[in-house]
Formats: C-alpha cells, structure tokens, sequence
C-alpha cells in the first residue's frame, strides 16, 4: 500500500437535489435513456485518414498476459484478436478459430480448428504451435494475469499444424469467453522470442492495425497491418489514441475536432456532445457494474486466509442491511450520472439470460433502516470510512452516500486515493468500505468466481460461504442456461444476503463521435472497435 498517495478527505455535505429524482431503489432495475447505436450506422466510408481517439486513461503494458485495465482493452481490440470474440447481440463466435470449439462427452477436452492463412502482423504464420505458445504463456508465466482464466487448462497440444487440444481438470463452460478476452489473444512466437518480458512495449499480433509506437501518457500509434487476412475491410491509415484525462477536456478536444472519437464521456459532458450539431453520441457497455465493497473478512489479502474485521460494517449483517436500505439507487444514478446508468442491485444486468427472475431488488426503506440501527445497539452515528478514487465523479457519488446514510445513523468519513492505490487498498483488506467497478464479461462467471468466491483475487470483501462458492463451481461445470442461471441465482443471492459488496448500477459508457465518422462497432462489453471504421465520403 502505498500510503504517500493516500490522502484524508472529509467531505462536507452538499445541498444536492435528491428530493427531484426518483424516490425508489427498488424492485425491477432501472434503464438508462435511450442513446444512438454504433452499429446501426453504416455508412459508406473512404479509404484513408488518421483517427484520433481520445482515451479517458493511459493504459498498462500492452501485454494481453500481464494487461488489467479497460483501456488497454479498448487499444487490444484493434490490434490483439483472439480465439473468438462477440457480435452486436454479445454472442460468442469464431475469431481467429475456425469453428466453435468441440469438446469431448465429459467435458474435459476442448479441440480448436484454426483459421489458415493467417499472419501476424510482422509476416509469421499464425498456426498451432503459435496458439500453443501463447497459450501455454497466458496459463503459467508468473507474471501473467491471465492464470485465474485458464486455472481449469492443465495441457495444451498441438495436432497438426491447425489444431490445438485442451485438456482440462474440469469441465469449463465459461473457457470460452474467457478466449473471447485477452486469454485468447495469440502473439507473435517471433516476436515474444525477441522481445520477452518486454513484449508489452512491442507487441505484434493478428489484427487490423499494428503496433506502431507509444509516448506514455500522451498517446498510442496504430498503423493499417498489411498482413491482416480481411485487410480490405480496413480502411484507416492510422489509428492515434491520445490521453486525455480529464472529462471536459476530452468533451472540449472533441468539440474543437483535436480528436474525432471521446471514449467513456462523462455522464455531465453528453448532453452537451449530443447538442452539438456536427457530434453525435453512441452507448456501450452495461455488462459491467459497480458499487461499494464492504470488508467482512478480509483481514490480510484477499487471497489469503479470511478472518474477523473489526468494523461496525464489517461485523454485523444488520447494519449492511440498513446501510443499503438507506441508499436510493434511482436518485443516485439521477443525481450523480444524469440517469444515464442503469440502477441495479445484483452483478449481473437485467438482460442477461443467466440472470432468474427470482432475484429482486429490495426497494429504498429509510424507516426499516432506522429500526435496525436502533436494534443494533451500537450508539449513532456509526462510524464508517468510504475509500474513493480521487476524480470528480466518484468524490459526489461518495457525498451522495454519505448524506443518505446520515438519514439513518451513519457518519460516513470519506477518504480519497488515486485510483491504482484504491485497488491496492482493496486487495489487502486495507479499508472499511470502498468504491470499485467490474468492467463486466459476457458469460456470468466473470463477473463472478474471482470476484465474489473464497480466495478470488478481486474479492476485495473477503466474502466466504460454501453456498456461493458451490453453486458457481457446479455452473462453470453446466452447458444448460436454464441450470446455470438457477445455481447463479442461489449464489447471488447467498452474496446479497451477506452484503459484502452493495450494487448499485450496470454502467453505460458512451462514445462522442464526429458525424463524418462511420463504420465503427461498439458492442455491451465497450469496446470500440474501428477495424471498418473511416470518414464518410460525404
């Protein structure tokens, strides 16, 4: 932890206009308002040009084994393909494989036919032992972030020259997503023999621009790979991600057409691009969420054994319960985020097909908050820190929640840190209560096992019960949606009755655009991807 960084804000309250937003937080999860779909734009476009894409954060090394952060997948899709990806409808389909993969009758044999023909971006030839390698690389290089999403693959083989087998401890009906993610982006053997470690400073994959070269926290260079097997298609020159913090800067390069695409505007700056006759806007996202972690067990890492919190929260469900009944998440996404989220209370979105209709939200209840306060025995105000990252945004979410408990009994201190050393803070067990998100994955098990199951490395509460644990075991194990939508219902609910984390939106993300900007394919997991992206020709 690094506590030179961490600095202590109380926050003072703020008169916010909660009493005009909606006063619910209960029952069905609310929608965000209806904004442009990416895909339904299809335009023809020229061929060349530069585009110039604001980024809202410098990404990690580009490594897909090491890499952890969203916006190092939003450079990844361009350049880094995988094994499979999703389609509009987060559908899984064949990328870089030929076919879906096969798998044996006891599930523990997963057989992949590759695509041929196909070279990476420096001229080698993508083919079986290429797949085996960064395969074998993501699974057991100890620096690799990618062990927890292949922890089920114990042998990868090659069979011929186009074909590599998998076999697994157990059956893994999620392995597929997981390929459909930076587990499934195969690299270059050429390259990873040359460049090691430091592969991530320049990496060549398959895709549809090259790594050109980087200026850490100013930008990121992409150029047209000649190499690319659907190189038609690919009518850009140059991709150029430039980083640009701050949101109303981003929103004002936009306006003043520095760059051409602003990723994950902020909910304050839409209206604005929207109103601006020559931008448009466009939304993404929502398989992700975020909310507040509550410590309930984790005393020493959360990979390491769980233990007793000595925390108000921490110690008595009563007292999460009426914490979360005193939040109204309606009146937060309103107020924080200008109800452009989608207010929910579980980790996976109202949509998905693994969600069961059985989980619903208890509603917003000041006065049932109250009473078990006053139950607890603890005198009031309670005592209890929120840790947040330091931007704008998650520092009004923090005052939000700060007010609404104070309603009921609890004195919120918050303290802000940068947003890297948060998620420290959360790994070790470092805090009372803190502010995090989930980038969100299409099959329910990623936004799950290494998140809410003993031992998880992001189960930053410390959340430990067999009936969680169990159920999301036997799921991974399912091929049937109706089954493992049953036992994911079981599991989550187990996690909201402890409370150790408390939901509290799915998060769109929104893209400005220029209006002479075409082509570009923004799906649910917010990822924009530019390989047929260009400038109208009108």
């Amino acid at each position: 932890m690094q506590s030179a960084r961490h600095l202590k804000l109380t926050v003072p309250l703020v008169a916010l206009s909660l009493a005009a937003a909606a006063c619910g937080g209960g029952g069905a999860p609310t929608s965000a308002p209806s904004v442009a779909d990416a895909t339904a734009d299809n335009r023809t476009v020229q061929n060349g040009g530069t585009l110039t894409v604001a980024l809202n954060a410098d990404p990690d090394a580009l490594d897909p084994s090491t890499a952890t952060t969203l916006v190092g997948r939003e450079v990844f899709v361009n350049m880094c393909e995988k094994l499979y990806d999703i389609d509009a409808t987060s559908t899984l389909l064949p990328q870089l494989a030929a076919a879906m993969p096969q798998l044996s009758g006891d599930g523990k044999e997963v057989t992949i036919k590759l695509r041929t023909g196909l070279k990476f971006n420096d001229g080698t030839v993508l083919d079986a032992a290429a797949v085996k390698k960064s395969l074998d690389r993501h699974r057991s290089w100890e620096k690799s972030a990618r062990q927890a999403d292949l922890a089920a693959v114990t042998d990868v083989t090659t069979v011929g020259e186009d074909t590599v087998k998998l076999t697994l401890s157990r059956p893994a009906t999620p392995l597929t997503a997981q390929l459909a993610d930076r587990a499934g982006m195969i690299m270059s053997p050429k390259a990873l023999d040359s460049e090691g470690d430091a592969f991530g400073a320049n990496p060549v994959c398959v895709g549809p621009f090259k790594f050109s070269g980087r200026t850490s926290g100013s930008e990121i260079v992409l150029e047209r790979a000649p190499d690319y097997y659907d190189a038609a298609k690919v009518k850009l020159d140059k991709l150029v991600y430039k980083i640009i913090v701050d949101p109303n800067v981003r929103a004002a390069n936009l306006r003043s057409g520095d760059v051409q695409v602003g990723d994950q505007l902020a909910t304050t700056t839409v209206a604005g691009v929207q109103s601006d006759p020559d931008l448009k806007v466009v939304s993404g996202g929502g398989l992700g969420y975020f909310g507040i972690n509550v410590n309930i067990g984790n005393v020493a890492g959360s990979t390491e054994k769980y233990g007793s919190v000595d925390t108000a929260l921490g110690k008595s469900p009563e007292l999460r319960e009426a914490f979360e009944l005193a939040l109204d998440r309606d009146a937060i996404n309103k107020t924080v985020y200008n109800g452009l989220y989608e207010s929910d209370c579980f980790p996976l979105p109202a949509d998905s097909p693994y969600r069961a209709a059985s989980l619903q939200c208890a509603p917003h209840d000041v006065a049932k908050a109250k009473q078990l306060v006053q139950a607890s025995g603890v005198p009031a105000p309670i005592p209890v820190t929120l840790t947040t990252p330091n931007d704008a945004t998650n520092q009004r979410l923090a005052q939000v929640i700060q007010q609404m408990t104070k309603e009921v009994g609890f004195d919120v201190k918050v303290e802000t840190a940068e947003f890297v050393a948060t998620l420290e803070q959360g790994g070790a067990g470092k805090y009372d209560t803190l502010l995090t998100g989930w980038s969100g994955r299409v099959d329910p098990d990623g936004n799950l096992t290494n998140i809410i199951t003993t031992g998880g490395s992001n189960n930053y509460p410390g959340m430990s019960d067999p009936d969680i644990d169990e159920p999301i075991k036997q799921a991974a194990a399912a091929t049937d949606t109706a089954e493992r939508a049953e036992l994911y219902a079981k599991a989550i609910q187990k996690a909201a009755d402890l409370r150790g984390f408390i939901y509290l939106y799915h998060n769109k993300y929104y893209l400005g655009m220029h209006k002479n900007v075409a082509g570009v394919q923004y799906y649910k997991d917010g990822l924009p991807r530019f390989t047929t992206a260009g400038f109208t020709t009108k």
